[in-house]
């Protein structure tokens, strides 16, 4: 049987005390979030997955808990046989990867579904847990979600099953400029899908960015939200109109009290888009958003 999640179920779980303690001061408490970082503002891509070791290098530098990077880069560093010395060196582990795949044609959900499930593998031996799975770009000005709903909602359903058989955590990643961007393609996508398998895992500034209120929708879906990239936005000039932590639009300190309350052991980690001609570089631009973070009273290692 399918098991979703729909606003009346979200709605009597927060009714039950999950939404009111979330939203509840953290005045005088202890921090319990570990934050983490994604390795985006280094460049790091599966088109230049030789940034990797600069990303980790910084990371570690900077107190970030853990660590996230695209599966294609994984794995080339995985075929190369050097990321298990990379994490030797630098004593910061890898948690979560992150992929799109392609929702809307099934003619090819085979394919990607393997080429999935290998870079799962990856992952896991190296200790990792979850999978960030995002969905395929399209151009907007064309695309028509009802058009595709049924095709979106089962592909996430066998990605996410495939995944969560090899012992690891996997969620929604919506983003723009692709074929779950809306509001209201995530409140439908989210409410349908099978939530036994498929979390949410939003992006923040992404949602923001995208029209929503973004520490409202992460209220609506707290039962299952359970990773996170933790990104402000200000439509300016640099970093693809998103900004460092504090400088923006998202409610970042509601967003993650909210979190603390109901999942402290997720996988929440700070991202950034890069951009020409950026005012600070990436190790500066990731020690403004994590002194921002430790202001709000969350700790990094020494």
């Amino acid at each position: 049987m399918t098991n979703t999640m729909n606003r009346r179920t979200f709605s009597k779980t927060i009714a039950a005390g999950v939404g009111a303690a979330a939203v509840a001061p953290l005045a005088g408490q202890d921090k319990k979030l570990q934050i983490g970082c994604t390795t985006l503002i280094w460049r790091c891509t599966p088109r230049q997955s030789e940034n990797l070791e600069p990303a980790v290098k910084d990371m570690a530098g900077l107190g970030f808990h853990r660590f996230e990077t695209f599966a294609a880069v994984l794995a080339d560093w995985d075929k190369q046989g050097k990321m298990q010395p990379l994490l030797d060196q630098y004593k910061i582990p890898l948690v979560s990867v992150y992929a799109s795949r392609n929702l809307i044609d099934p003619s090819v959900r085979k394919e990607q579904l393997q080429e999935l499930i290998g870079w799962a593998k990856v992952l896991k031996k190296y200790g990792g847990n979850f999978f960030v799975l995002a969905p395929n770009g399209t151009d907007r000005a064309k695309f028509n979600y009802k058009e595709h709903r049924q095709n979106i909602i089962e592909s996430l359903n066998e990605y996410a099953m495939a995944i969560t058989d090899l012992g690891l955590g996997t969620g929604l990643h919506q983003h723009t400029g692709t074929t779950i961007e809306t509001r209201d393609e995530v409140y439908d996508v989210m409410e349908n899908v099978n939530t036994k398998h498929l979390k949410f895992a939003p992006d923040i500034g992404q949602i923001q960015k995208g029209g929503a209120d973004a520490a409202q929708v992460v209220k609506d879906f707290l039962p299952i939200t359970v990773q996170m990239h933790i990104k402000d936005w200000n439509g300016g000039p640099h970093y693809l109109e998103y900004c460092p932590l504090g400088q923006g639009k998202v409610d970042i300190k509601a967003i993650l009290e909210m979190v603390e309350k109901t999942n402290p052991q997720g996988n929440y980690m700070f991202e950034i888009d890069f951009s020409d001609n950026q005012p600070h570089n990436a190790h500066d631009t990731a020690r403004i958003s994590r002194d921002y973070l430790a202001s709000l009273g969350y700790k990094f290692k020494a």
